[in-house]
């Protein structure tokens, strides 16, 4: 197992514009260029969680969402810049395969496509242990670009 890159509360808020209870994302097992892989065990009080215990589908999209916020942000972080604030742009063939269960860790790839003028296009792949649980692409605008 790689050992996580940044892996406390407080060191991945200093990464994403997120605040709790609406943070999906708790660790970053490895970051490239190009690339990111994030962690996210599951509360089972998490505003996302269902009352079956599991992640909803939304939760699932808002975690991938903030793995690109991540890789972001600590692309900022290494040339000590603040974290940036971004939306999502648009979401393409997003496949939900299965939903995590409260307490469980899943984990994203990332990978970049295309950086453009503040729009960042990814595709990713969701992971809960070995099985592939969620994959899509997504576009994410930094807003402080367009200002």
């Amino acid at each position: 197992m790689t050992q996580p890159i940044i892996s406390s509360e407080q060191e991945i808020l200093k990464l994403i514009p997120q605040r709790p209870p609406f943070v999906l994302v708790d660790a970053i097992y490895e970051h490239t260029e190009n690339e990111i892989l994030s962690g996210f065990t599951i509360p089972e009080n998490h505003i996302l969680v269902d009352s079956q215990n599991l992640l909803s589908e939304a939760g699932i999209i808002e975690h991938f969402a903030q793995t690109i916020a991540l890789y972001q942000g600590y692309y900022y972080y290494l040339k000590n810049l603040p974290a940036p604030v971004g939306y999502i742009g648009s979401i393409r063939n997003i496949d939900i395969f299965q939903l995590p269960e409260a307490r469980q860790e899943i984990r994203t790839r990332v990978v970049v496509l295309q950086q453009v003028l503040g729009v960042t296009m990814v595709s990713g792949e969701v992971y809960l242990g070995e099985k592939l649980i969620a994959q899509g692409e997504m576009r994410t605008i930094i807003a402080k670009d367009f200002e």
